[in-house]
């Protein structure tokens, strides 16, 4: 094999590998936004059903008078109507980030599904940043962690931390 034979097979096969390495390594499906449920919920249209998508590793309050409300208010020693004017606080956040019709790009982690048959995922924002981040960061989630759904946990972690020591959200 001649020396210019060999070079540009060693080329071509350089090429290929910087190109693979350049590709993302994880290809990231979408998800069309149909409605703001709640401050940790949405409906979406994901493989051209409608489905209700719970956002892994956070909680917020929720925005009705509902039996988890109760219970949060029982918990936290407040009254209903506080934890549900948080909750209403909280969707309207998610609300000035997200709009009917936006597609956002949806990832999963170990678990897809959780037992009301939601699904469970991280949905990323046209600006690459992490809708489920962004609420904590803000201070308008509390971690709720489940496993196996650990993935980032750490990084949810420190927005919630972040978050209560400089009294955002809901931390005011």
């Amino acid at each position: 094999m001649s020396k210019n034979r060999r070079s540009l097979i060693s080329f071509i096969l350089t090429f290929f590998i910087l190109l693979t390495l350049a590709l993302p390594l994880q290809a990231y499906e979408k998800a069309k936004i149909l409605s703001i449920v709640d401050g940790d919920t949405v409906k979406v249209i994901y493989h051209n059903r409608e489905e209700r998508l719970r956002l892994i590793g956070i909680d917020t309050p929720e925005s009705i008078p509902n039996s988890k409300a109760k219970k949060d208010a029982q918990r936290t020693k407040s009254d209903i109507e506080t934890i549900t004017s948080q909750g209403r606080e909280a969707k309207s956040f998610v609300k000035g980030l997200v709009k009917p019709g936006d597609l956002l790009k949806i990832e999963f982690d170990v678990r897809t599904r959780d037992k009301y048959g939601r699904l469970l995922a991280y949905l990323y924002l046209p600006s690459g940043k992490m809708l489920n981040e962004e609420i904590v960061k803000a201070g308008y989630a509390q971690l709720m962690t489940i496993p196996p759904n650990l993935k980032y946990q750490e990084r949810f972690l420190m927005a919630y931390r972040e978050a209560r020591e400089n009294h955002r959200g809901l931390w005011k």
